[in-house]
């Protein structure tokens, strides 16, 4: 039947079979055939429900339904997990699965409700899910979709709720109580036999129950939350720590439905205003790690809480920085702090000296690691970023600095005593901790945007002390990327600095000069690491600054554009030599058009625009994909984005290379005398492509770049006919008459 899949929607050739199925599931009930009549139908559930008649359903329904098979399922129950017995759960998922609908609206029907007993039986078998227990991540799979389901039928009709669906939902709650059971933790002494695959099944068994009960949120409403917050306190009364750690792991589950919109605090305010903190922070040889742990992630999912609740911040923040010390649970509490901190950093601004010293016991006694030095220090920039006036951020923000700086002595002394190795890691540490800072100093994204005043009024930050500041960041990142320019790590550290201040719209510490990044481009090297993402960065801040202000954009886009061209001359002008690097190259002076189109004619650069615009043109034709995308890209699209303001967008949105607008007479024309010259090797490196030696992956961009030209350029058909007749064409089937065709066809469409 499988091999005529033409037959499926022809119930005239079906029918012929159909008759046979009768008899097939009553094969099931004897032994020597239930096999094969099992994995019939198995097959056929699963694969082509459609074939079943209504009459079969029932049928397969009382087989189920049959002592023989409920005491099938009592034995999985009881922990056997024979072939037999496995092979009859898959047939009851099967049909649960394509019945789920029945199922949900028949609870009152004694076949269905009892066939819904028996699935859900699944989840009540012995054993650890996935290390024991097979059948149980199967199950949980039906039910998610029951569940499903039942979110269809709720939102299809609003308040007028089925009658069936209450007990739908007393099925549903049943369920999330085995899942919860299913959940618990085993002791250390079990999972520590554990492979990775089990530890791996068992956590995607965790994040499926996690799934259901985000859908059953939605039916059961706050009810839901409720019944595990008095689980959650009385796991806490008794002591019952594995329990208790599912259960905040199931409360974690339902932050996002909860959480911002404040329904829950009085439930939350049982549990964080109880001695829960407390008991967290007791005996740490009675609390198993992974309690702890989950008990700081439910701090980090539920932020919002102790944004509306102040004053629990003090007992939180206190139980976080105790656990600091711990090594398995650093990790997790300095995510946590530097979340609160960037929630609450207003409320959090009396207790900033007290952050301070406690940052500089953790550092005096080496208490923290790296990544919890780059977080705690974040957070606790992200309290100075709230300080007004902005004068007063400058001691709290010095003293920030200063941890930094000893950092980048501390690699500085290392690196000249020649042991690069340990210097390596602690110079990482220093950037990142100021990349950790950068993003905490960013003005929050609630705070409004001041669009009257000018940019380019003197602030702060460009006069004394503010200039200072500034100076002591950029001496930082400069001493530990001249010192390990080959570690890719630290270019990119370096790199993230620069970039926090892109995004700011108005002035801050990390919103440094243009010339900083064109000096970062300016000392790179091909030998530099990940040179790629230092040309990246400097096209970013092209992008993010082209409407800004600034005398010192345009001096900072000619050393870009200076050291773009020494770069492609140390390739030796050839993509394929480094196509990251070239394709680079071409994409950083692409971001130059159009605003800074004019420094291309430039006295001092304009005898390089020739090898330029000859490089583009090689890359059209090299095998190389990255560069040849990046080229079409600088001929043929406009290099305006979202980051630019509205009114830039207007003036600039058709500009390219190819097609510039908005120019000054004399800009205009020099570009013009540039397409006259570079014109006929444009169309030549195009029809190269097009006729047959670019992928077809890279015709789409090809295409544009003729569409543009044949629109734009007055003698572009002349320059495609030359080039079509060239002896450099690829192609030597396509005849003279069907090359002239084809353009005429070209033109036509364009123009």
């Amino acid at each position: 039947m499988y091999a005529q899949k033409a037959w499926f929607k022809k119930d005239q050739y079906l029918s012929r079979f159909k008759c046979l199925t009768p008899s097939i599931i009553e094969r099931f009930r004897f032994t020597e055939t239930a096999d094969t009549s099992r994995e019939f139908l198995i097959d056929v559930l699963n694969n082509f429900p459609s074939y079943l008649l209504p009459s079969d359903y029932e049928h397969i329904a009382s087989v189920i339904n049959s002592p023989l098979c409920n005491s099938v399922v009592d034995n999985l129950r009881d922990g056997d997990f024979d072939v037999d017995t496995v092979a009859f759960s898959r047939l009851l998922l099967a049909f649960g699965d394509a019945t789920v609908q029945d199922l949900a609206q028949k609870t009152e029907s004694w076949d269905y409700a009892a066939i819904l007993g028996l699935l859900e039986g699944l989840m009540k078998c012995k054993g650890y899910a996935v290390v024991d227990d097979e059948i149980c991540p199967q199950a949980l799979e039906f039910w998610i979709t029951f569940t499903e389901y039942l979110t269809d039928i709720l939102f299809a009709v609003g308040n007028d709720r089925p009658l069936w669906m209450d007990s739908a939902l007393q099925v549903l709650m049943r369920i999330i109580e085995a899942s919860w059971k299913k959940s618990l933790l085993p002791p250390p002494d079990i999972t520590s036999s554990w492979d990775h695959d089990t530890r791996t099944g068992f956590k995607a068994f965790r994040a499926d129950v996690e799934d259901l009960l985000q859908s059953s949120y939605t039916l059961l409403g706050l009810s839901l939350f409720e019944r595990f917050v008095q689980l959650a306190l009385h796991a806490l009364r008794t002591g019952a720590w594995y329990p208790l750690e599912t259960t905040l792991f199931c409360l974690n589950a339902l932050a996002d439905s909860v959480a911002e919109e404040g329904i829950a605090d009085q439930n939350l305010l049982q549990i964080f205003g109880s001695s829960f903190f407390g008991q967290m922070a007791g005996d740490e040889a009675l609390v198993p790690i992974k309690c702890q742990q989950t008990a700081v992630t439910m701090i980090n999912r539920y932020t919002a809480f102790f944004e509306r609740h102040i004053d629990h911040l003090p007992q939180v923040l206190n139980f976080l920085f105790s656990r600091l010390q711990i090594a398995d649970m650093a990790n997790h509490s300095s995510k946590a702090i530097l979340a609160l901190c960037y929630s609450c950093r207003k409320s959090l601004m009396p207790e900033l000296e007290a952050f301070l010293h406690q940052y500089e016991r953790l550092l005096s006694q080496h208490l923290i690691d790296i990544n919890t030095k780059e977080r705690v220090i974040g957070a606790i920039a992200a309290i100075v970023q709230a300080v007004t006036p902005v004068e007063n951020m400058f001691a709290p923000l010095d003293r920030l600095l200063l941890f930094v700086q000893a950092d980048v002595q501390n690699c500085l002394g290392l690196l000249s005593s020649g042991l690069v190795e340990e210097a390596q890691p602690i110079g990482l540490a220093a950037l990142k901790c100021l990349v950790s800072i950068g993003k905490a100093m960013q003005v929050p994204d609630e705070v409004p945007i001041d669009l009257i005043s000018s940019k380019s009024a003197p602030t702060i930050w460009n006069q004394d002390p503010g200039i200072a500041i500034q100076s002591r960041i950029v001496q930082c990142y400069e001493a530990i990327f001249s010192s390990l320019p080959s570690d890719g790590d630290i270019v990119e550290a370096t790199c993230q600095i620069l970039r926090t201040g892109y995004t700011e719209t108005s002035p801050g510490p990390f919103v440094l000069s243009p010339l900083k990044t064109a000096d970062l481009v300016v000392h790179s090297r091909l030998s530099t690491a990940r040179l790629g993402h230092i040309l990246d960065t400097a096209g970013l801040m092209l992008s993010r600054n082209m409407t800004e202000h600034s005398d010192d954009f345009k001096p900072a886009t000619m050393k870009c554009f200076q050291h773009s061209l020494h770069l492609i001359a140390a390739i030796g002008h050839d993509p394929t030599s480094d196509p990251e690097v070239a394709s680079s190259c071409i994409e950083l002076v692409a971001k130059m058009i159009p605003r800074y189109l004019d420094i291309f004619f430039e006295p001092q650069l304009q005898s390089m625009l020739p090898n330029f615009l000859t490089f583009s043109i090689q890359c059209l034709i090299s095998p190389e994909i990255l560069p040849k995308r990046s080229s079409a890209n600088f001929w043929v699209f406009p290099h305006c984005n979202a980051h630019q303001a509205w009114k830039f967008c207007v003036n600039f949105v058709q500009t390219s290379f190819i097609q510039v607008q908005e120019q000054s007479t004399q800009v205009q024309s020099m570009v013009d005398a540039a397409m006259q010259t570079y014109g006929p090797d444009l169309a030549r490196a195009l029809m190269r492509g097009i006729g047959g030696e670019a992928a077809r992956s890279e015709l789409d961009s090809l295409s544009e770049l003729l569409k543009k030209m044949v629109y734009t350029q007055p003698r572009a058909k002349q320059w495609l006919t030359d080039a079509l007749a060239g002896g450099d064409f690829p192609s030597q089937v396509v005849s003279d008459v069907e090359k002239r065709v084809w353009l005429q066809k070209v033109v036509k469409y364009v123009r």
